[in-house]
């Protein structure tokens, strides 16, 4: 049987292969009851896995719609806290490239505020004034937004949901078989947070598989005015990672 190995660099923490493959395997336990399709894990090495191999595609609208279906079911399978890390795994995890990821926080928060507005907006703040960024008050408009999450201003009631944690396009390969999920940082948080992520980067047929979400597993009224706010993290992180014009464009949102 084919499979394809996915090597990390050197340079890799030397448990992102074990961190990857737990949020592959979490993510799966939501697919017999028809959740989205993830990869199969086959083997976990130290600086490799070996997954199953599959022939990308352009996608068809049908497999584009029974997407956003499969997600909304994955998303429902939950998670046991906000900031909650896939089943088996212990502290932070990753997020970015392999060769130079950021940690990630993933601590249990009884709150969607207080997990995104300090295991997200304020830590990523931190790791961009480390690198030159958003110093003194360049940075105050992001205090201000962390604030305001952080105090509850966002909350709606919603449990913690199943993510993948790094929905942009090029994490949803299109495959024969419809679309399949790769490349995780999968933690318990808000729904709207991995939708917004596959709008940031222009997945194909986006506004049919957030139709077909949407049908199976209604959103909360004002979702669409939400997407900058979810989208506000990715972006922040995109700019401490390559700079340019990701800086601005943070700072936008």
């Amino acid at each position: 049987m084919t499979f394809f190995r996915k090597t990390m660099p050197l340079s890799a923490p030397r448990e992102y292969a074990a961190w990857e493959a737990a949020g592959l395997r979490w993510l799966a336990q939501a697919s017999p009851a028809g959740g989205a399709r993830v990869v199969e894990v086959r083997e976990v090495g130290d600086r490799h896995l070996d997954l199953e191999r599959f022939t990308p595609c352009q996608p068809t609208l049908a497999q584009t719609e029974d997407f956003g279906r499969a997600l909304a079911v994955t998303h429902g399978a939950g998670a046991a806290a906000y900031g909650m890390g896939p089943d088996g795994w212990a502290g932070p995890g990753f997020l970015g490239p392999a060769d130079d990821p950021l940690p990630l926080p993933l601590d249990p928060t009884p709150s969607w505020g207080i997990f995104f507005g300090e295991q997200r907006i304020r830590h990523t703040l931190r790791l961009g004034r480390a690198r030159g960024l958003w110093a003194g008050s360049a940075g105050s408009g992001f205090e201000a937004v962390a604030e305001r999450i952080a105090g509850g201003e966002f909350d709606d009631g919603e449990p913690p949901a199943r993510l993948h944690g790094d929905l942009w396009a090029g994490n949803v390969l299109w495959s024969r078989a419809g679309a399949v999920l790769i490349d995780p940082a999968a933690h318990g948080g808000h729904r709207e947070t991995d939708l917004a992520m596959l709008a940031l980067f222009g997945a194909p047929y986006v506004d049919r598989i957030l139709a077909a979400y949407a049908e199976s597993s209604p959103l909360a009224d004002g979702w669409r005015e939400r997407v900058a706010l979810h989208q506000l993290h990715p972006v922040m992180l995109h700019a401490v990672l390559f700079g340019g014009s990701y800086v601005s464009q943070a700072e936008r949102l």
